[in-house]
């Protein structure tokens, strides 16, 4: 077994590993945006989005597959969504002083985002309450079921298609596409080595401290799958563009709910996940996308005293973590 400086060592480098492919993964696909043409909210939402949502992708496909634990994979894709709204739009309003929203974004990427957390928990509820085998301690998930997500999402693109349709198309610059896409591929794949020792780490770490590896999901993996959407609307913000910063995080959420882990559920034809631990983690989730909105919505910006609210809510929820995991505090009974 790793021990836990190894682990440390080993998230660290992993860490690292993911910030340069993201980096190289943010550079490819804008300028493959531009190439073709797509709008700005477009360009957040989906392109940007997926990409920066890979290694989410990635530590459900790993921790499933490779490692048998399809729940560290669920736990890094809830803890990744709490982490992208609370943390990454505050350290890009701390960047840029201020950050702006627009009517769009609030109306309608982040009310879609509140669909997805919906229907998410539907799919964990009927997995518990319908399907055979299924109780109130453990929900099932079956392929049949992981089509819901996928629907919602195919919605979700179908309204993004839609905004191209009406976008004047800018006159293209010049971008040697074979090169991007081949710099992306590489960048994917530098990710997804990455996931492979977060996770790894993430799994020695419960090993040794005797914890589930839930927990690990939605603290370290989720945190370090994260950086790169926190690279890319971070940057986005400090060069003015705020639409980007924010649909990037709100497109990497609806992605990593709708997609990441019905792709999980298709690869391993049945998983089981821990209903009790589902439930409140959905719950708080639900409640900091509130929050999001209403912070946004006030005057349609961020400020730096707003951001500091959202920061300290990530603080609270770690602390909330840690008392659970040590036995003080028994809300979420899974743990």
């Amino acid at each position: 077994m790793i021990g836990p400086l190894l682990a440390v060592g080993l998230a660290l480098v992993a860490t690292a590993v993911i910030w340069t492919g993201s980096e190289r993964l943010e550079s490819a696909a804008s300028r493959l945006s531009r190439h073709y043409g797509l709008p700005v909210a477009v360009h957040g939402a989906v392109v940007v989005a997926i990409g920066s949502s890979f290694p989410e992708l990635s530590s459900v496909v790993i921790s499933t597959l490779v490692h048998g634990e399809f729940s560290l994979g669920v736990g890094a894709i809830v803890g990744s969504a709490i982490f992208n709204l609370l943390v990454i739009p505050a350290a890009s309003a701390l960047v840029s002083e201020e950050l702006e929203a627009t009517r769009d974004i609030v109306h309608k990427d982040a009310q879609f985002y509140i669909i997805s957390v919906l229907v998410l928990f539907i799919t964990f509820a009927l997995g518990a309450t319908y399907v055979p085998g299924g109780t109130n301690e453990a929900a099932i998930l079956t392929r049949p079921l992981a089509i819901l997500p996928l629907a919602t999402y195919a919605v979700y693109v179908f309204l993004q298609y839609q905004d191209t349709r009406e976008h004047a198309v800018a006159q293209a610059p010049d971008v040697a596409v074979r090169r991007e896409w081949g710099r992306l591929a590489v960048s994917l794949a530098l990710i997804a080595v990455g996931v492979e020792g977060i996770v790894s780490a993430a799994l020695a770490f419960g090993a040794y401290f005797g914890t589930p590896s839930f927990l690990w999901g939605l603290t370290v993996i989720a945190a370090a799958t994260s950086l790169p959407d926190t690279f890319v609307s971070v940057r986005a913000a400090r060069d003015d563009e705020d639409v980007t910063s924010l649909t990037n995080v709100l497109g990497s959420n609806i992605f990593n709910l709708l997609v990441a882990i019905p792709v999980g559920v298709l690869l391993v034809g049945t998983a089981t996940i821990d209903f009790l631990v589902a439930v409140p983690m959905m719950a708080f989730l639900a409640f900091v996308t509130l929050v999001f909105i209403v912070v946004t919505r006030t005057h349609l910006e961020l400020t730096n005293s707003e951001a500091y609210v959202l920061l300290g809510l990530y603080g609270l929820f770690l602390v909330w973590m840690t008392l659970e995991t040590i036995g003080v505090v028994d809300t979420v009974r899974g743990i």
